[in-house]
């Protein structure tokens, strides 16, 4: 009878307790109903997606986003990997109808006893309604929202619509949200190419993400991943084998990411500042994709050829000594020489490295991840102490000149797989390179390397361009009346009141000498500065500032005395780019621009790039309206179309002065890739501030500059064609490959002049065509003039039909 009155009074307390617990349950509902969200909504639920940008050939380049989320369908997932995510969280998960009740009474009953709630009994569809619309905070009236919206979300959704929403919902520590990105961050993999025990571990992430993960706590993870494992062999969704298999399974999760394809670290930030202009509201979570202007082969050519003159450059310097010291303790071995490195980070290609011991012509270093590596002398030899930019000392004897026990040094790999001593430069760099036709931006390498400095010197520096601005100056003297024939007197003068505090101004020549009456193309070539100011006094500083807008410079910002001629005023290196794409198309203002289109995450397409275009070859837009810039004889110009700024004649002359100055001229350097249609001009300021070499054919234009940040002087003999020319000969030589020559043809409305060298009178000659580039070929120097007097640098009628 005792038992009886027992069990009677048990039964009795169940259906007490169920009866309240449903009727807890139906007051909890009335009472939170009207506030909760509707579950149809949960269609209209955005994953956050990162911004994602591409070069123009699809590939990858850039990554922003709270959230890396690569939301995918559940078909596309492996069936192992939904049966892990079921043993771990919700093995009923396809049997009850959203509420799970074994699961609540079992976490009622241990809240009762202990006081606190430690176990949440939830389902996969009420962690998706928490997720998705509820905080995480832990109380009973969360609990009941959380159990009524799964209820909703059961009665509207399909099982396999709310397990696809589960795993690309849920977070995996590391910023990684959804299975794809989990997958990809921890084993830069696929889901479908995991195996068991992998997907094991990643199921048991998202119990307590940011400790269950293997790379937080790789103990623990394993635990959790042996929990998930015993789980799938109970439910027999794997077998005894298979589950020998992955418990003995070595994990080898890390962090992969999803690392750009292409590096362009400078044009994935200039983009996201665009698109936060564009779409400020939702740029890094509304998975939009960006395709840029940015051309895969000409993007990794920039870098790379930035990066090589920068430590060809430090290289030329000296060594500067370790970047620190450690004292390297008796016994110490591998894990503690990881420890000093862990910190240390690889920039542009050179790794931090720890010397363990010096030999007279030999180092033994530890380079992290590949252990012990022996640096032979012919890679330290090199390093002549560094003083100063314009001085170094002796050559090394041995490695103990070099290098001591514990310093903490940088080392780059050689193209014969062995390893060189290297240092971070201080010295920087850019380089970009613009389509002529429309200026689309198909490479721009800002820096040695954007983890290093984020100052993207392509738009962000202003520079003294030197005498990489002559042939804007030259291009004016064209146009108010002077030919290739004038003569300008490069000899000495005195500028009174024009130099620094008011004093005399004294131009001079980088060479030191000056040469005296000298025709405008060799002024050019040569890059004559007492010419060039020569030039601009005649021409008219008004004039000449006035007709610099025609190459997109603000005339405000130019100054506004006969320094000018020698480039003291400042540009970016993209503003110089986009002037000289002037000269390489014929004489059309583009527009540099770097977007070419925008598409939602589901591929729609919300913004397509729409540049003016020069009118090259012929082909021309369609359309008659438009305006012009100056007063170049171009009319109105089809929509569509930049504006023509300068003549055909003008452009072609100037690009025919700059293919001597790389022919015979300060860029003959350039020759070495042996083409014959390349045109460019050095540059050099005081003190050699500044070095650039911008270079162009019909079909590519680059600008190539190096110098400090501080302006500090790069040292004696950096010039343009020294400091900054070998980065644009190595970019140019990976571009141009097997690439034709590519030259404008003679527009109408040239004549040929023949000069006598010996007297500089007119003369005569049986070759009409002939070219200036054969100016040293014969006794007779063809110069294209427009005047009966060559040289007066006067307009007359004629020049005004030829112009």
């Amino acid at each position: 009878m005792e038992v009886t009155r027992i069990l009677r009074f048990l039964l009795d307390l169940t259906l007490y307790a169920l009866f309240g617990g449903a009727l807890l349950v139906l007051v909890a509902a009335l009472y939170l109903l009207p506030s909760l969200p509707d579950a149809r909504r949960i269609e209209d639920v955005r994953l956050q997606e990162p911004l994602r940008i591409y070069s123009a050939d699809q590939r990858l380049i850039g990554e922003f986003g709270k959230e890396r989320r690569q939301p995918t369908g559940l078909e596309k997932l492996p069936d192992l990997y939904i049966k892990a995510v079921l043993a771990a969280e919700d093995d009923r998960f396809f049997r009850h109808p959203g509420v799970d009740l074994k699961g609540l009474l079992r976490a009622t009953l241990n809240a009762l006893t202990t006081g606190r709630i430690t176990q949440g009994g939830s389902t996969i569809t009420m962690q998706l309604a928490r997720n998705l619309f509820l905080s995480p905070e832990k109380t009973l009236r969360r609990k009941f929202a959380e159990i009524i919206l799964a209820l909703k979300i059961e009665r509207e959704f399909s099982k396999n619509r709310i397990m696809e929403l589960y795993v690309n919902k849920i977070y995996f520590g590391n910023r990684a949200y959804g299975i794809n990105a989990a997958a990809e961050i921890y084993y830069g993999r696929h889901p479908t190419e995991l195996n068991l025990a992998q997907m094991a571990m990643l199921a048991g992430i998202p119990q307590l993400p940011s400790v269950n993960n293997p790379v937080h706590n790789i103990q623990r993870a394993e635990r959790r991943r042996k929990y998930v494992l015993n789980r799938m062999l109970t439910l027999e969704y794997i077998d005894q084998q298979q589950y020998q298999d992955a418990i003995a399974f070595k994990d080898t999760a890390g962090l992969h990411g999803r690392e750009p394809v292409v590096e362009a670290s400078y044009v994935a930030e200039m983009v996201r500042r665009e698109m936060l202009q564009l779409y400020p509201d939702d740029t890094l979570i509304n998975g939009y994709r960006v395709y840029t202007t940015v051309r895969d082969l000409h993007q990794e050519a920039s870098h790379q050829a930035l990066q090589k003159n920068l430590l060809d450059y430090t290289v030329r310097h000296g060594y500067r000594g370790p970047e620190q010291h450690h004292l390297l303790a008796p016994g110490s071995g591998p894990e503690q020489w990881e420890q000093l490195l862990a910190a240390e980070q690889v920039y542009g290609g050179l790794y931090p490295a720890l010397v363990l011991q010096v030999h007279r012509h030999s180092a033994d270093i530890y380079l992290s991840g590949i252990g012990r590596i022996t640096l032979p002398w012919k890679a330290l030899a090199w390093a002549r102490p560094y003083i100063s930019q314009n001085r170094q000392g002796p050559p090394p004897q041995s490695a103990p000149d070099i290098l001591s026990t514990g310093d903490l040094i940088r080392i780059r790999e050689d193209l014969q797989g062995g390893w060189q001593l290297m240092q971070l430069p201080r010295v920087q760099g850019c380089l970009v390179a613009l389509d002529p036709a429309d200026g689309a931006i198909l490479a721009l390498a800002g820096g040695f390397d954007f983890r290093l400095s984020h100052f993207n010197r392509v738009t962000q520096a202003q520079r003294q361009p030197g005498s990489g601005f002559k042939p804007f100056l030259f291009s004016a003297a064209l146009e108010f009346g002077y030919t290739a024939a004038t003569l300008l007197n490069d000899a000495p003068e005195v500028y009174p009141g024009l130099g620094k505090n008011g004093s005399d101004w004294r131009p001079r020549n980088y060479s030191g000498k000056h040469y005296g009456p000298t025709r405008l193309r060799e002024a050019l070539v040569h890059s004559r500065n007492l010419a060039a100011v020569k030039l601009l006094e005649g021409v008219g500083l008004p004039s000449t500032r006035s007709y610099m807008r025609r190459f997109g410079f603000d005339p405000d910002r130019l100054p506004d005395n006969l320094s000018m001629a020698l480039g003291s005023g400042e540009v970016t290196p993209l503003q110089l780019a986009r002037a000289y794409a002037v000269f390489a198309n014929g004489g059309y203002l583009v527009t540099p621009y770097l977007l070419a289109r925008v598409e939602d995450r589901n591929g729609k397409v919300l913004y397509t790039a729409s540049p003016t275009r020069a009118c090259t070859q012929g082909k021309c837009p369609s359309a008659a309206t438009g305006a012009t810039i100056g007063s170049s004889p171009a009319g109105k110009q089809p929509s569509g179309m930049a504006p023509h700024s300068i003549s055909a004649q003008n452009a072609w002359l100037i690009n025919s002065f700059t293919r001597d100055v790389i022919q015979r001229g300060t860029g003959r350097r350039a020759r070495s890739l042996g083409r014959r249609d390349l045109s460019g001009k050095t540059g050099t300021t005081n003190d050699q501030r500044d070095a650039w070499f911008s270079g162009y054919n019909h079909q590519l234009i680059a600008v190539s500059w190096t110098g400090f940040d501080d302006s500090r002087p790069l040292g004696h003999r950096e010039t343009g064609a020294r400091a900054a020319l070998p980065a644009w000969i190595v970019f140019m030589e990976k571009t141009l490959h097997n690439t034709p020559e590519s030259t404008q043809p003679r527009p109408s409305g040239l004549i040929n002049a023949y000069i006598d060298p010996d007297t500089g009178r007119p003369s005569s000659s049986s070759s009409g065509t002939e070219i200036v580039s054969e100016v040293f070929r014969t006794r007779y120097a063809p110069v294209e003039t427009d005047t009966g007097s060559p040289g007066s640098g006067h307009t007359d009628d004629i020049n005004k039909q030829l112009f």
